[in-house]
């Protein structure tokens, strides 16, 4: 397959083989079962093997899988009577960042997310999912209305960073990831994060300030991408592999740091093998979660995400009589 990954070569080619026997066995009425099997057998330990075992930057390789999940195809799968809303009342739509109300079971959401392209003309028109400064205000605007009318906020991301080019600069890039952040730091209604496949940056942050914050098994969080990261060290974003590495930026990593507050399965091979499925768990995650920040007031869950976003990292303080 065209989209197939440089490490999943291997099980292809004995999944390759596979399927060539079988066609055989049908036009010249020859029994292969046995070999069938046998080859059957070693692909499935093969597949352990390569899934089992991954890399950091394999795992960054899926995240970034053309055929990976987006936004709307979870609201698809998860939601109910979606209605999408548009613009920033400001500038205009961004299609990079996608937005609207619907129902989780019966229950009033508010949604928004990254929105990636199916196809390259697709992804042209929105941006490969870097979102410009009124994909973040039309966000605003949609979670102020849920902060407003006490929706649940759940928040899908998905991007390599906010759209760094001159228009975006021009139209107050940072500003508005910087309101962002500060609004959503203060709703009163519970808000879940849930990184499905790149979380890059301040783009990534925009949409990101939430009481949970879930990562799929293959997806990246970080200050930057291992490609950006091995430009600004080393000069060659050839040394991506490298940077991956080292950052840090995975699920399990970002987990054990106490970034991470769960990590959601994903099926063998990545998000893109089985949406369906993928889809039920990720939903699983947020029944879950809200119904654990349903429990908490207003103002408790604000206190809920100082206390989640304070106690990230670590820190020492100097004795009031510490001198030079």
């Amino acid at each position: 397959m065209a989209n197939d990954l440089s490490f999943e070569k291997p099980l292809v080619e004995l999944r390759n083989k596979i399927a060539e026997l079988r066609r055989f066995t049908e036009e010249k009425d020859i029994n292969f079962t046995d070999e069938i099997a046998r080859l059957e057998e070693k692909a499935r330990n093969l597949e352990k093997e390569i899934y089992g075992n991954l890399t950091p930057w394999q795992r960054v390789q899926i995240a970034k899988h053309l055929e990976r999940p987006t936004t709307l195809d979870y609201i698809e799968r998860i939601f109910t009577d979606f209605i999408e809303l548009h613009g920033d009342r400001v500038y205009g739509d961004d299609p990079a960042l996608i937005g609207g109300i619907a129902k989780l079971d019966g229950i009033p959401v508010t949604i928004v997310g990254h929105q990636k392209g199916k196809d390259t003309k697709d992804n042209i028109r929105r941006n490969f999912g870097m979102a410009h400064p009124e994909g973040y205000r039309k966000a605003l605007r949609l979670m102020q209305q849920a902060d407003k009318f006490g929706r649940p906020i759940i928040s899908f991301i998905n991007t390599a960073g906010a759209y760094p080019g001159k228009a975006g600069e021009e139209r107050g890039q940072s500003e508005a990831i910087a309101r962002n952040l500060r609004e959503m730091a203060g709703f009163k209604v519970p808000i879940i994060c849930i990184v499905t496949g790149e979380g890059g940056s301040g783009g990534a942050l925009g949409i990101g300030v939430g009481n949970h914050l879930y990562m799929l098994e293959n997806s990246w969080y970080s200050v930057i991408s291992p490609e950006g990261a091995a430009a600004l060290l080393w000069k060659d974003a050839g040394l991506a592999q490298r940077a991956a590495e080292t950052m840090r930026i995975t699920a399990p990593d970002l987990y054990k740091l106490g970034v991470v507050d769960r990590i959601i399965e994903e099926p063998m091979g990545g998000a893109h093998k089985n949406v369906d499925y993928q889809a039920t768990l990720v939903k699983q995650a947020i029944v879950e979660g809200l119904a654990e920040l349903s429990k908490l007031s207003g103002d408790e869950l604000i206190e809920h995400r100082y206390q989640k976003y304070k106690k990230i990292g670590s820190y020492v303080t100097l004795a009031e009589n510490y001198s030079v």
